[in-house]
């Protein structure tokens, strides 16, 4: 062979070593996270949407995405089975998935209070012009029929003065108010600001009557756990990096078109949601599930006959799946 030969073999012998190293470092490089969440985007995940965009968990080998469920209950199906890594949404849906058996555990708080509101007919001037009205919520045993009853009921209406539909989503119930098919309905920012602009009756807000345990949280599969700890405390620093930028105030105007993305929402409705959740401190910074009331939601679960079993928080939180990030 001659000069040229070998030279041109050398050549193609780098190339190919180049491209398989290269393989095999993408190969590796990214783990795949899949997230059910309820719909598509909810204002809740906005610190996660932003360790997206931001790449702040890509900086920690992780490519997060979110898989749409038409609830909560669906998520955590989808979760026990193995068809996701973890769940976002709802504490309310993997606590009762675990009082059954379920191999998950709670890992992170996300909403440490609830920042619904309810909105009905124009024509509606309290929560007693409801008495044999249609009210939407989440699900028959949804989180959103917790805090529908205890703001109803100190205003003179009881569970059964109305009737209840469902519909999993936020978009969904304000979707059927806008349309004249229900009378009233509880909502998540920005939906609850489309319903204030178009005139609607807002009869009261979630955060004036519960803020004694968190609202939303994230669930993980054991079996997924116990395989990716390191990739685990990944997440969670990857996603306090996402709090972090929220809440500083020179990054509102990302923020907002970050969280408009996903919510495929008026600029205007995302940026007053903006506002609202600052108002709130809706997330927190650390979002441990021992020592942030979770107590409390396991007791008025219980107390409602929701979970059978022990109300322990250990039983809902395995605490070992958790270890610092390098």
């Amino acid at each position: 062979m001659n000069y040229a030969g070998v030279m041109s073999l050398r050549t193609g012998l780098i190339s190919a070593l180049a491209a398989a190293a290269m393989s095999l470092g993408g190969a590796h490089a990214q783990t795949k996270i899949t997230i059910g969440e309820v719909g598509s985007g909810a204002a809740n995940h906005w610190p996660s949407y932003i360790a997206i965009e931001k790449g702040f968990y890509k900086a920690r080998g992780l490519e997060v995405e979110y898989a749409p469920a038409p609830s909560s209950a669906g998520v955590m199906q989808q979760l026990a089975a193995g068809s996701i890594d973890m769940g976002a949404g709802g504490l309310v849906d993997p606590i009762r998935a675990i009082d059954k058996g379920a191999k998950i555990t709670l890992f992170r708080t996300e909403a440490s209070v609830a920042p619904y509101e309810v909105y009905a007919k124009k024509d509606v001037k309290n929560w007693t012009d409801l008495r044999k009205k249609t009210i939407m919520i989440g699900g028959v045993k949804d989180i959103t029929r917790i805090y529908l009853e205890r703001m109803a009921i100190p205003n003179g209406l009881k569970p059964d003065d109305y009737d209840l539909v469902f519909a999993g989503a936020t978009a969904q119930r304000f979707a059927a108010l806008a349309s004249g098919s229900i009378d009233a309905t509880i909502m998540n920012p920005p939906f609850n600001f489309k319903a204030k602009g178009m005139g609607f009756a807002r009869l009261g807000a979630t955060p004036d009557y519960v803020r004694d345990f968190p609202f939303t949280g994230y669930a993980v599969s054991l079996a997924w756990a116990g395989r990716h700890k390191d990739d685990l405390a990944a997440f969670l620093a990857a996603y306090q990096q996402g709090v972090d930028f929220f809440y500083d105030k020179a990054n509102r105007e990302e923020a907002v078109s970050i969280a408009q993305k996903y919510l495929k929402v008026d600029r205007a409705d995302v940026a007053e949601t903006w506002e609202f959740y600052q108002g709130l401190k809706i997330f927190d910074r650390v979002g441990v599930i021992a020592n942030s009331g979770i107590e409390n939601l396991l007791k008025a679960l219980k107390e409602l006959g929701d979970i059978e079993g022990s109300t322990e928080v250990a039983r809902y939180f395995d605490a070992s799946i958790i270890t610092p990030q390098k």
